[in-house]
């Protein structure tokens, strides 16, 4: 075990483009809703707002999860794993959480080399 494993001090460990992966899901459902990467300004926008907010890799830049379309996801907790490198934001999503209208982003599973939808 290392230092962080066992601490009660929040300390993200940022990856060399300082970010850390962000898992959102669903408190009532418990489903996956998405996948997004956070960085420290983001982490701490989402818990001052109590709405989700990532960091845009392809746009290099903040983004709130619902800024165009609406469809905010509203913190209720905020969990970090063990050695402070992940997060998992339990939200209630206002609409569906995925840019293509669909729940979650995670809509379809892999058949072999084609996609197919989820059920």
């Amino acid at each position: 075990m290392n230092a962080k494993d066992e601490t009660t001090r929040l300390d993200p460990t940022w990856g060399a483009d300082g970010l850390v992966t962000a898992v959102v899901t669903a408190a009532r459902s418990h489903e996956l809703l998405m996948v997004a990467h956070m960085n420290a300004e983001a982490l701490r926008a989402t818990q001052t707002t109590g709405e989700a907010h990532f960091w845009s890799r392809s746009r290099q830049r903040l983004w709130r999860k619902g800024e165009t379309s609406g469809h905010v996801l509203r913190i209720l907790e905020i969990r970090i794993d063990c050695d402070q490198d992940a997060v998992q934001l339990i939200v209630e999503p206002v609409g569906p959480a995925c840019h293509t209208g669909a729940r979650s982003c995670f809509y379809r599973r892999v058949d072999g080399d084609r996609l197919v939808p989820a059920a």
